[in-house]
């Protein structure tokens, strides 16, 4: 089984300190996205999920903000969640300077208030919450019309897998989302640094036809 060190962001019940981990949580490939073809495979795929126009962007589950810096620089006003304060923290840093807020807080719900957003963009964070439906409802809540949700998400290794199918993602959008895309990613190693066998996905749901972007 490969081991899935992707963090959920969130309260979860993995049991793993993610806090100890932010030192070297950028040492994977799809982390800190240092290789620079990697890091380009990523931009590629943003640049298509995203609205082609500058756009408030939030971030869940943001670890150290390798997608929220990627984001920043094509002009998205980002906001960043994350439960661990040693990942925020260094989510700052890495964006220092940008059009950029982190906040520490629970990506299940997100301390934003009553902020709306154009996209809400969620990596490897559904796989390990209790209730996957509840939050994508929420989140979709979070959308201005015409917004759209990007999900990162997929199931890892083969012994003991874990992780939430593609056909259930999309079945639990489907009363959410005017439109459902799902892109296969798993055939992409510049996007993992390697080869990779597990399903791996994206799922961009718009809640109405058309960017509500100025």
């Amino acid at each position: 089984m490969t081991e899935h060190t992707d963090h959920p962001g969130h309260r979860d019940t993995t049991g793993v300190d993610w806090d100890a981990r932010a030192a070297a949580f950028d040492d994977e490939p799809d982390h800190g996205l240092r290789d620079p073809a990697v890091r380009g495979a990523w931009a590629e795929r943003l640049r298509a999920w995203l609205p082609e126009h500058p756009c408030d962007l939030l971030d869940l589950g943001c670890g150290t903000g390798s997608l929220a810096l990627l984001a920043a620089e094509r002009g998205h006003r980002v906001t960043g969640v994350d439960l661990s304060p040693a990942m925020v923290a260094r989510a700052r840093a890495k964006l220092a300077g940008r059009d950029a807020a982190f906040l520490v807080g629970d990506a299940a719900a997100p301390p934003v208030g009553e902020q709306r957003y154009d996209t809400v963009l969620v990596r490897h964070v559904l796989w390990a919450l209790p209730d996957p439906g509840r939050a994508l409802r929420h989140w979709r809540g979070l959308l201005r019309p015409g917004g759209r949700l990007v999900l990162v998400e997929g199931v890892w290794g083969t012994v003991s897998p874990v992780g939430i199918p593609a056909d259930r993602l999309t079945a639990l959008l489907a009363p959410l989302a005017e439109r459902v895309h799902l892109e296969r990613l798993s055939d992409d190693p510049l996007l993992w640094g390697r080869e990779v066998e597990d399903e791996r996905y994206a799922v961009v749901a718009s809640a109405a036809a058309g960017d509500v972007c100025p």
